[in-house]
C-alpha cells in the first residue's frame, strides 16, 4: 500500500547540507500498523509527511497504491490525500470557532457532501470517540482529550485507508494516550493502514511493527521480536 524506494532528503541549514532521510527503503502493506522511533532530528517527522504527499524527496520513489506521489502535480496529490489518507498532528488543528460537529463536517463539506448526510455523519463519528454530549461544544470547552478524540472523529470522516499519525499522543496524559492507542487498535482491526510516530515508548509497544530511525536512516525494522531486513 505505501512503499519508499531509496529516498533522500537534504536541504541546506546554516551554509551546511543536511540530510533529514537517507536511502531510506520501507513496504507497508495494507492493514499494517507501523509506529516510527528514533531521537529528534532523526528523520521520522519527514518520512511521515513524505509519505503522506506533502513533502517531495531530494530522490527516490514514494507510492501509494502503486501510484509515485511525486510523479504527481499538487492537485494529483491533493486528490489522492482526499481519497485515501487521514492525519492526526500532536497540535490537533481543530477551528477553534467551530464546535466538534462543525470541525469533523469540514473535509466532508469539501468533499461536496451533502448537509444532511454531513451532520449525520459527524454526529456518528463523535458518538463513537465517546463525545455524543459534546457536539456544540467548541475546542476552549473540551479537555486536551476531548480536543484529540475530535480531531480523531474529522479524520475518519472521509473513511480514509491510511492513517497518519504524528506525536498523536504527545500532549496527553497516560491514561488518555492510551485510550487514544486504543482507538488506533480498532482503526486497524478495521483494516486500516496506520504509520504513527510516537516518541511514547508504551504507544510503539501497541504497534504491530517498529521502525527506528536514526540520522535519516531506518537503522531497525522489527516485528514483534523479529527483525526484518534493512537495507
Amino acid at each position: 500500500m505505501l512503499k519508499m524506494e531509496e529516498v533522500c532528503k537534504s536541504y541546506q541549514h546554516r551554509g551546511q547540507v543536511v540530510k533529514a532521510l537517507d536511502g531510506a527503503t520501507v513496504d507497508i502493506p495494507k492493514g499494517d500498523f507501523v509506529s516510527i522511533v528514533g531521537p529528534s532530528g532523526s528523520g521520522k517527522s519527514t518520512l511521515l509527511l513524505m509519505l503522506g504527499g506533502m513533502l517531495s524527496p531530494s530522490s527516490g520513489r514514494v507510492l501509494l497504491n502503486d501510484q509515485s506521489l511525486y510523479d504527481q502535480n499538487s492537485d494529483g496529490r491533493a486528490r489522492l490525500r482526499k481519497e485515501h489518507v487521514g492525519f492526526v498532528f500532536q497540535t490537533f488543528n481543530l477551528v477553534p470557532y467551530l464546535t466538534a460537529m462543525e470541525n469533523v463536517q469540514v473535509p466532508m463539506y469539501l468533499a461536496g457532501m451533502d448537509e444532511e448526510s454531513q451532520s449525520e455523519t459527524a454526529a456518528g463519528l463523535l458518538q463513537r470517540v465517546g463525545l455524543g454530549d459534546r457536539l456544540d461544544h467548541k475546542p476552549a470547552e473540551l479537555s486536551v482529550g476531548q480536543q484529540q478524540r475530535v480531531a480523531l472523529a474529522r479524520m475518519l470522516a472521509n473513511d480514509p485507508a491510511v492513517i497518519l499519525a504524528d506525536e498523536p499522543t504527545g500532549n496527553l496524559d497516560p491514561e488518555t494516550a492510551d485510550q487514544v492507542i486504543g482507538f488506533f487498535e480498532e482503526f486497524n482491526e478495521e483494516g486500516r493502514t496506520i504509520v504513527m510516530v510516537t516518541h511514547d515508548p508504551k504507544a510503539a509497544e501497541r504497534a504491530r511493527r517498529t521502525l527506528r530511525l536514526a540520522e535519516g536512516q531506518i537503522v531497525d525494522d522489527r516485528v514483534g521480536d523479529r527483525t526484518l531486513h534493512v537495507a
